[in-house]
């Protein structure tokens, strides 16, 4: 018996279309393997039909008051939590994410955001207007910026595309949104929840690879191009935007440094840094992956860390007791895999190390020792379940190992002493510092990194006030 598969589409000016072509691409669930879906492989033809429509909706949405673009994003918000099971379905069958913990973990930070950008479209703040100049008064205004194209990740599909419509809609931009190629399920049902909310064009949908967020990054309409990808893409976009001097916003990747020094509580430490490490597979740019420890705890570290990764476990999305699902791919299996082949003789895998099963792209919860910082390990980004350990001698080199990476999007310090953690993080080359703690997210917060993990922020007043330029208006007080 030949199963159908679901025929997922483009969402272009308020209508579900196909490729205009009629090319697809095979949609795959990681925990099984197997094709559920097809999905529009767009082209020029579609991206062009997408930023017309986005074009052709900017003027009416952009003169909308805030206290519209907020109701419509309350609707939005509600609607997307009144079909929760649904969102959740579709993010697990995209991703093999365990289906308790999408329900619990990102479906409700999600709607907050969406609110939180809601109620931030009406506080947009400003210079007073004054006097600056004899007989001149100036004003500063804020205004969107225009059609908006953007491109989203594969490790957190809603959220991701959450974090790049809500502000840009709110701040009275239209989008146009590319999910990745391999999970497009739960973005294409977004855009039949919006259907109803949003005016035509306002919110579109484009399915494809990275050949058609090329064509939507190089297309002469959008004013801006968002992205949240690999560092290689994010160079590949800047390069692209900078020909017509596109305003860039990047999200890349991370390596982020997990610092316990001596007098933390180890128990703490360990159990949450696992879970940070671990949490979605480890494909996090956040994800707590690079753990220094002060020499003096080093080994006690190492075994306590050991023993929570064998305590932790991988599995189908329905299976309740699972931390995490499958990595999501074939490609990514293969790239976390190879950076364990690849370890140097003076490396020892302390738990895991190897894939689980046979079925779906599942990899055991895993920890390496006895790194040394220029290790391929150390220094390139693993997405996924791997947590690697090094020990340092004393402050300064803590400081040194963890800036010593190209990545610098967030990191965290675990200690009593409250002035070293205010030292550490002062001198910590790195977007966010967390202290005692690793990765919790508030949408009042930003989230953004520097050097080669982008710039530009998500979330917060920062990451709305990306969507939007400035005008100076200087008016003659002469008549």
């Amino acid at each position: 018996m030949t199963t159908e598969l679901r025929r997922l589409r483009n969402y272009i000016g308020g209508e579900f279309k196909d490729a205009a072509d009629g090319r697809t691409t095979e949609v795959v669930n990681p925990a099984t393997g197997e094709v559920y879906a097809t999905a529009p492989l767009s082209g020029q033809a579609d991206v062009d039909a997408a930023m017309a429509a986005a074009a052709a909706a900017f003027p009416g949405w952009r003169d909308t008051t805030p206290s519209e673009r907020q109701k419509a994003l309350l609707k939005i918000a509600d609607a997307f939590e009144a079909r929760a099971d649904e969102l959740v379905a579709a993010e697990s069958e995209n991703t093999g994410k365990p289906l308790g913990l999408t329900a619990s973990e990102e479906l409700p930070p999600m709607v907050d955001q969406i609110r939180f950008f809601a109620g931030a479209a009406r506080l947009l703040e400003g210079r007073s207007a004054g006097e600056y100049m004899d007989g001149m008064t100036s004003i500063i205004r804020r205004e969107p910026v225009g059609v908006c194209a953007q491109v989203a990740p594969w490790n957190y599909p809603m959220m991701m595309a959450v974090w790049k419509f809500a502000p840009a809609i709110a701040a009275g931009n239209t989008v146009v949104l590319k999910p990745s190629d391999t999970t497009p399920a739960s973005t294409v049902l977004m855009a039949e929840i919006i259907d109803s909310i949003l005016p035509k064009g306002v919110f579109n949908v484009v399915c494809g690879d990275r050949e058609t967020g090329k064509a939507m990054v190089e297309h002469s309409t959008p004013a801006m191009a968002s992205i949240t990808g690999s560092v290689r893409a994010g160079m590949q976009v800047a390069e692209s935007a900078s020909k017509d001097v596109k305003r860039v916003h990047l999200e890349l990747g991370g390596k982020a440094p997990v610092v316990v020094f001596e007098d933390a509580d180890i128990a703490k430490a360990v159990e949450d840094i696992a879970v940070a490490g671990y949490f979605n597979a480890g494909q996090d740019c956040t994800a707590a992956t690079r753990v220094l420890v002060h020499e003096s705890i080093h080994d006690e570290f190492v075994s306590a860390l050991a023993k929570a990764a064998a305590d932790t476990k991988t599995g189908q999305p329905d299976d309740e007791d699972v931390l995490y699902g499958p990595l999501n791919n074939p490609n990514q299996l293969k790239q976390v895999a190879g950076f364990i082949e690849r370890l140097p003789a003076h490396a020892k895998v302390e738990a895991g190390g190897h894939r689980v099963g046979d079925k779906g792209y599942f990899y055991a919860p895993t920890v390496v020792s006895g790194l040394k910082q220029d290790d391929e390990i150390i220094q390139n980004e693993v997405f996924g379940p791997v947590i690697t350990v090094q020990s340092f001698a004393d402050e300064a080199q803590a400081l040194e190992y963890a800036n010593g990476v190209e990545y610098a999007l967030a990191s965290s310090v675990w200690t009593k002493d409250h002035a070293r953690a205010m030292r550490m993080s002062k001198h910590l080359d790195f977007g966010c510092v967390w202290i005692n703690t690793h990765i919790p997210l508030v949408a009042e917060m930003p989230h953004g990194g520097f050097k080669k993990s982008g710039y530009g922020k998500d979330l917060s007043a920062y990451g709305f006030e990306d969507y939007t330029r400035i005008k100076h208006v200087m008016t003659s007080l002469d008549g």
